[in-house]
């Protein structure tokens, strides 16, 4: 490796929104993260619908989601 062209390589903390930390190494010491595999629902199996600015409601208007007891 050359001298002098590469970042510095030190400990780092991952911190998730849920609260889970991670000790790793890294070339920035802090990284805080919004999902990790303690909260992702892929690996929870639990689906969190994350709604932006009301898409999903929108999009229940624009297709009129009718539910098993509307005729």
């Amino acid at each position: 490796m050359k001298a002098g062209i590469h970042p510095e390589y030190v400990e780092a903390t991952i911190t998730c929104a849920c609260g889970e930390v991670v000790h790793t190494r890294s070339t920035h010491p802090q990284i805080r993260v919004e999902v990790c595999s303690k909260c992702h629902p892929f690996f929870t199996g639990k689906q969190k619908l994350v709604d932006t600015a009301g898409r999903v409601e929108r999009f229940q208007r624009k297709y009129k989601r009718k539910t098993a007891t509307e005729g």
